[in-house]
């Protein structure tokens, strides 16, 4: 995949966060006005506030991931509220560290990693980001792991005969790495998983 691929995926990823987030935003806009009536609250309700506010989440953190990045800075607050609520109700806890803005390119790097790392700790655990002069190293801690090779062979650019849409983020993230002039070096052992760059 060239480099007018990749920014043409990315130019695609954003559209489609964009052109969806007015929708959700709306419907979610709209359960506000029908809470503050006299309309009847129920499980219903709930589970409708509850899967627009999961689907605004994925949203938000996807238009990072797979969308266009730039030197533009995210800030904690945001980066932090993304990552919040797009693990809302998950077994996995991220902590994300550097206090100072960031560069966009940077974070959407480090959620394409948090994705392979969420694909590779099934059970739960703990995923830290952390970023030390330039520096990215995304590390996951669990007890109990599910480690594809061929996948975490994606990241160092090795080639598989099949990939599933669910697992695209390793074949990107290594893809978005060269673009950048990064390298990836990963690490795997029982202890934790980890994905520098």
């Amino acid at each position: 995949m060239g480099q007018s691929n990749i920014n043409l995926a990315a130019l695609i990823g954003s559209r489609i966060c964009h052109d969806l987030i007015s929708p959700i935003g709306a419907i979610n806009n709209g359960l506000e006005l029908l809470g503050m009536s006299d309309a009847r609250e129920g499980p219903e309700l709930d589970l409708i506030s509850e899967s627009v506010g999961n689907a605004s989440a994925r949203i938000r953190f996807f238009r990072i991931a797979y969308g266009a990045a730039s030197d533009q800075s995210l800030g904690r607050a945001e980066v932090v509220s993304i990552l919040a609520d797009s693990m809302r109700g998950e077994r996995l806890k991220v902590v994300y560290g550097p206090l100072d803005p960031q560069p966009r390119w940077g974070v959407r790097m480090a959620f394409l990693a948090v994705q392979c790392l969420e694909t590779s700790l099934p059970y739960g655990g703990r995923i830290e980001i952390a970023c030390s002069n330039g520096v990215w190293d995304i590390t996951g801690h669990s007890p109990k792991q599910s480690v594809d090779a061929g996948l975490w062979g994606l990241l160092k650019g090795q080639d598989v005969d099949e990939l599933a849409p669910a697992h695209v983020q390793f074949a990107l993230l290594h893809e978005v790495a060269q673009d950048a002039g990064r390298s990836l070096e990963t690490e795997v052992t029982p202890e934790k998983l980890s994905i520098r760059f």
